[in-house]
C-alpha cells in the first residue's frame, strides 16, 4: 500500500519489483495521473486517514515523502489495522540541502528562506529522521527496526533548479525564480548535496 502516492513515483517502482500495489492519493488530479501512469495499481482517491481499507490485507505500507501531510493519530491505527501480523511500514524522505556541504548557492537559498515573513510550518521537523521516528512509535503500534541514511549529489542547471524548487510546497513563485537566478549567478549550474533517509518499522 502506497500512502499519499501522488503521481506514482514510488508506486511504479513497487510494481516493477513484482508487488501488487494499492495506492492511496487524496488529490483527484494526481490520482488521475497515477491511474494513467500505472494502470496495474489499484487506486483509492481519499486521504489515508479516511480511506475504507480492508483489515490485515497488506504486507507492506510505504510513505514516500508524504507522512508529514498526515495526521498520525488517525493514520497509524488505520495502517496498523490494514497490515498483516509481521507487516512493515516504510517511511522515507529526501532532504534537499546538506549543511555539511556549504556552497554559495546554499547560502543564497538560506537567505531566501530567512526573508520569509509568514509563520513556519507547524509541527515537528519533517526533515529529521529522528523526530519522525519518535512520532511514528509514540502510539506503541509500531517499533523501529532500522534507520538508514544515504548521501548523494546531483548537478542542476538553472532551469532544473527552477523545475525542482517549484515542486516544493512551501516555496512561492518569486522564491523559485530567485533560486534559479542564484544558479545563474553560480555559473549556470550547481552541485547540490542531498540526503535521503529510510525508517523501517514493524507492526507490533
Amino acid at each position: 500500500m502506497d500512502l499519499g502516492a501522488g503521481t506514482g513515483q514510488a508506486t511504479g517502482r513497487l510494481l516493477e519489483a513484482g508487488l501488487t500495489v494499492t495506492a492511496v492519493e487524496p488529490g483527484a488530479r494526481l490520482a488521475a495521473l497515477l491511474k494513467m501512469n500505472h494502470p496495474a495499481a489499484s487506486v483509492i482517491v481519499s486521504r489515508t486517514e479516511d480511506a475504507d481499507l480492508p483489515e490485515q490485507a497488506f504486507d507492506i505500507a510505504v510513505a514516500a515523502t508524504s507522512i508529514h501531510w498526515m495526521n498520525l493519530d488517525e493514520l497509524l491505527p488505520k495502517v496498523h489495522a490494514s497490515l498483516r501480523p509481521g507487516g512493515k511500514l516504510l517511511v522515507w524522505r529526501n532532504v534537499f540541502g546538506d549543511p555539511t556541504y556549504p556552497t554559495p548557492f546554499r547560502t543564497k537559498i538560506g537567505r531566501i528562506v530567512a526573508a520569509r515573513t509568514g509563520p513556519p510550518r507547524p509541527g515537528p521537523d519533517a526533515e529529521d529522521a529522528g523526530t519522525t521516528g519518535r512520532e511514528l512509535v509514540r502510539t506503541g503500534l509500531f517499533s523501529v527496526d532500522e534507520v538508514s541514511e544515504f548521501r548523494w549529489e546531483v548537478t542542476l542547471d538553472a532551469q532544473q533548479v527552477q523545475n525542482l524548487f517549484s515542486t516544493f510546497s512551501d516555496w512561492n513563485g518569486q522564491e523559485v525564480l530567485e533560486a534559479a537566478a542564484a544558479a545563474v549567478e553560480a555559473g549556470g549550474s550547481v552541485v547540490e548535496h542531498y540526503r535521503s533517509w529510510l525508517i523501517v518499522l514493524s507492526r507490533t
